[in-house]
């Protein structure tokens, strides 16, 4: 029988266990039970800041365990029993194990101060401890009476910077109170830190290092807190973020060994003297000392999972990456290796160039031969190839490493024992394998390797190595036109070519393919070419564009209305339950709020148009590469959240952008609060309303490769959004390549969020006035496909199954019905649910 693992705590790093557990047991050895304290599943702590921003509990939960985990939330070990093996919860329920793994993480160091336990004063740790934040800042900045609204955040180090950034965009004026003598004492030195406060202050945000906070007190309604040196500082809210100590109560009550400071003691294998107990991450203490990095956790997790499994993974404390990359405030910062020269004899070599806002630091040998750390602040793009070369052999003088306009390393410069993706423990030796076995672009390698998967600052460093191993993707269409898509475009609008046959003349070879047709295709529409079966362009189409409809599996068509935000009237919702009625067709609403009605004939397409046509609908464009819906909640109109008209600004957009042809399908969300009930991050560009206007969000999708969207623009008024996702949408089209979804797009975009930033917002390009004008023109000419074909007898004659019978429906067509509606006959090989229960009075 399977032996059990209980796991107690369901953070990032038992999640990280659990699921490399899983991944290599395929024997079925264990069985898993995880033990949660908190009611959520398990979710990006590292991410935690962004909640403020917009994103959403489900954005920054992590991939679900599968069905052989038994996950229980929110009912926390009380007791460990480790003579009896047994652990007791919270609610009673006695669980035996054959192995425990305590993954109980840390908890926030709250200063004995008087009035600590005061209303309004908070930790900054969990989701819920958020929820409580979101809350009273909200109270705090509607409350009538003048003066600014205020918060004193306990703590410079990364938590409280993250807490300082969260009360500004909470609507508060953050006060930095730290006890070190600079910000971030951990990471970096006194240099960067000077650097740091000013880069922070900058940002009209207080800050006051080497005090401490004495006392918080109450005064008519608000908070006051007395720091050390006697100044009283007023706020609204006081947010506690001093730092962690180890989650190891439960291993002190059962008598498990602690370090000095805190944390259960392990050893090499994360085993504690009891040999069926382990310890991974923040609680535990290898060698004596606790590790607050996620990178340190995942690692022990790896090895725990390797051990249950009769391997013999070991850690080795002196290899534990500790560098952080992070942008903390609109600021770069990063350490890596021994940032503060702790090694005898170390060197330190600085570039400091407060002018620019750059501190660079790095710490060689007294030989000045090897590197050992560095300090990097306000420009942390070496840190991609510096952080590798911790222990190597410097490849060129210090100086010229760190210099502005030094020398630039390229991945060659690494061993290959070097760790490209410290989150994940990938080596530049590891990476090279998987691109010689084939990975050849940066999610190829991101899905065999796991690096990049993570904080992704290595992401920089996989597209170096690409080039480096020679690895050429040619961005041709295909082997008729030497061309990417974005040249071709170029060349196109350049040109003034209008159909297929002048563009392969001039600038490619033979007739053409079902690569580059389409391609052609898409660009000639979004150009405004006419109607995208008009003469010779029908015949670039592929087979959904072909018939302005999907084609389903049985060769019938889908047909999907556009509606616009969702929002239908009810005359509306009865004509399109008289088309499906009628035409016998199969109904569903879609994840994107539309109606999908499946199983129409080719024949029957033009005969449902007109029927909704006349109705006032048009097409949805679910066929073709364009945009297909701008999804929205209520907002203000209905919901008691909402601080926006999210349906208004839902339809507008949608009514701009139908039928604008792109290098692929494109969706959007828009939001009335930050409680994100349209899910506007996991879109192509989403909006998120705010009590000052609208946030804008670029870049999302999900799929098989999710990928939240980055925030672009804040606060901006409706006629500054509409401006500027004009110009994001032509850039995107302009540039992209075939089939590339804006998500892609932006990954590959040299530069990134910040170049796209700079062409769309601050015209860096000068090219915006080029770009609205573009959209103006789609705007303008607008027209619906369906109708174009119901007004033009030539197109409707393509509408038919059989030429020489063109009422004759296809014979090899039939439905059967399940659930009440009309679907698919199955064919062999298809797959059956069993066991089902009769539903709607149809048996299975």
């Amino acid at each position: 029988m399977a032996r059990h693992l209980v796991v107690v705590g369901n953070g990032m790093v038992g999640h990280r266990l659990v699921s490399a557990l899983r991944e290599r047991d395929t024997a079925g050895a264990w069985r898993i039970t995880v033990l949660g304290e908190e009611g959520r599943p398990a979710y990006d702590r590292v991410g935690l800041s962004t909640y403020v921003d917009g994103s959403s509990e489900e954005d920054l939960r992590l991939p679900e365990l599968d069905d052989r985990v038994e996950l229980r939330l929110g009912d926390p070990v009380v007791t460990l029993d480790r003579g009896a093996r047994r652990v007791v919860t919270a609610s009673g329920a006695e669980l035996t194990y054959d192995a425990l793994v305590l993954a109980t993480g840390s908890v926030p160091f709250v200063p004995p101060v008087p009035g600590r336990d005061l209303p309004n004063c908070f930790v900054y740790r969990t989701l819920d401890d958020l929820d409580a934040i979101k809350a009273a800042a909200a109270a705090a900045v509607a409350r009538p009476g003048p003066g600014r609204r205020s918060a004193v955040v306990v703590g410079g180090g990364l938590l409280g910077l993250e807490a300082a950034r969260a009360m500004r965009l909470l609507g508060l004026s953050p006060q930095v109170v730290e006890i070190a003598p600079r910000l971030m004492p951990v990471q970096v030195d006194e240099g960067g830190g000077a650097l740091l406060r000013n880069l922070v202050e900058r940002q009209d945000m207080a800050v006051r290092c080497g005090v401490a906070v004495s006392a918080v007190s109450e005064d008519r309604g608000r908070l006051v807190a007395t720091l050390s040196d006697g100044i009283e500082l007023d706020a609204d809210l006081v947010v506690f973020s001093a730092g962690i100590r180890a989650a190891d109560s439960l291993a002190r009550s059962s008598g498990l060994p602690v370090g000095e400071r805190g944390g259960v003691l392990v050893d090499a294998a994360c085993r504690t003297p009891d040999g069926c107990v382990w310890a991974i991450g923040e609680c535990a203490a290898l060698e004596g000392r606790t590790y607050g990095l996620v990178a340190p956790g995942y690692a022990m997790a790896e090895v725990v999972a390797d051990r249950l499994l009769g391997g013999s993974g070991s850690m080795q404390p002196a290899e534990l990456d500790m560098s952080t990359k992070l942008k903390l405030l609109g600021v770069d910062v990063a350490s890596f290796g021994d940032a503060h020269a702790a090694t005898d004899g170390a060197l330190e070599v600085v570039v400091n160039d407060p002018v620019a806002g750059t501190y660079s630091k790095i710490v060689v040998s007294d030989d000045a031969r090897t590197l050992l750390g560095g300090v990097l602040v306000g420009d942390a793009s070496k840190y991609a190839t510096l952080r590798p070369l911790v222990g190597s052999a410097l490849p060129a003088d210090p100086v010229a490493m760190i210099a502005p306009g030094g020398v630039e390393l390229g991945a060659d410069a690494l061993p290959d024992s070097a760790q490209i993706c410290s989150c994940n423990a990938v080596t530049k030796g590891a990476l090279k394998a998987a691109i010689d076995d084939g990975a050849h672009d940066v999610p190829a390698l991101k899905s065999c390797t796991r690096a990049g998967t993570s904080c992704g600052s290595c992401i920089p460093m996989l597209k170096t190595l690409l080039l480096g191993a020679g690895v050429e993707v040619s961005k041709a269409v295909c082997e008729h036109f030497a061309y990417s898509r974005a040249e071709l475009f170029q060349i196109i609008a350049g040109a003034g070519i209008r159909t297929f046959s002048e563009l392969v003349e001039s600038h490619g070879t033979g007739r053409g393919c079902d690569l580059c047709k389409p391609v052609v295709a898409s660009i000639l529409a979004s150009l405004g070419n006419g109607h995208v079966l008009e003469g010779e362009q029908a015949a670039l189409q592929d087979t959904n564009d072909h018939f302005l409809a999907n084609l389903q599996r049985n060769g019938t068509y889908s047909v999907v209305p556009r509606i616009p935000g969702g929002e239908i009237t009810p005359d509306g919702l009865i004509v399109i339950g008289e088309v499906a009625r009628d035409f016998g067709l199969y109904t569903k609403i879609t994840g994107g709020q539309r109606i999908d009605m499946f199983g129409a004939r080719v024949e029957q397409l033009p005969q449902i148009w007109k029927r909704l046509v006349d109705a006032g609908f048009e097409s949805g464009h679910a066929y073709g590469k364009s945009l297909r819906t701008v999804k929205s909640c209520v907002g203000s109109s209905w919901c008691r959240y909402g601080v926006q008209d999210s349906v208004g600004m839902a339809v507008l957009l949608e009514l701009r952008y139908r039928g604008l042809r792109s290098p692929h399908k494109f969706k959007s969300g828009v939001s009335g609060c930050a409680r994100e009930c349209a899910e506007a991050r996991s879109k192509d560009f989403g909006v998120i309303a705010t009590e000052k206007g609208w946030n804008l969000y670029v870049g999302g999708n999900g799929g098989a490769n999710p990928r939240h969207a980055d925030l672009i623009v804040q606060d901006v008024d409706s006629e500054q959004l509409v401006r500027i996702i004009d110009r994001f949408l032509m850039f995107y089209i302009r540039t992209a390549d075939r089939l590339q979804r804006t998500a892609a797009w932006l990954d590959a975009l040299e530069g990134g969020l910040d170049h796209l930033r700079e062409v769309v917002v601050d015209d860096s390009l000068g090219i915006c006035a080029d770009l609205e004008a573009a959209m103006a023109t789609h705007v303008e000419n607008y027209a619906d496909e369906w109708r174009g074909v119901l007004e033009d007898p030539a197109k409707l004659e393509r509408y038919v199954s059989f030429v020489n019978a063109p009422e004759t429906p296809d014979p090899t067509i039939s439905f059967i019905t399940e659930r009440g509606q009309p679907i698919p006959a199955r064919r062999e090989g298809d797959p059956v649910l069993v066991g089902m229960p009769a539903m709607n009075g149809v048996s299975r």
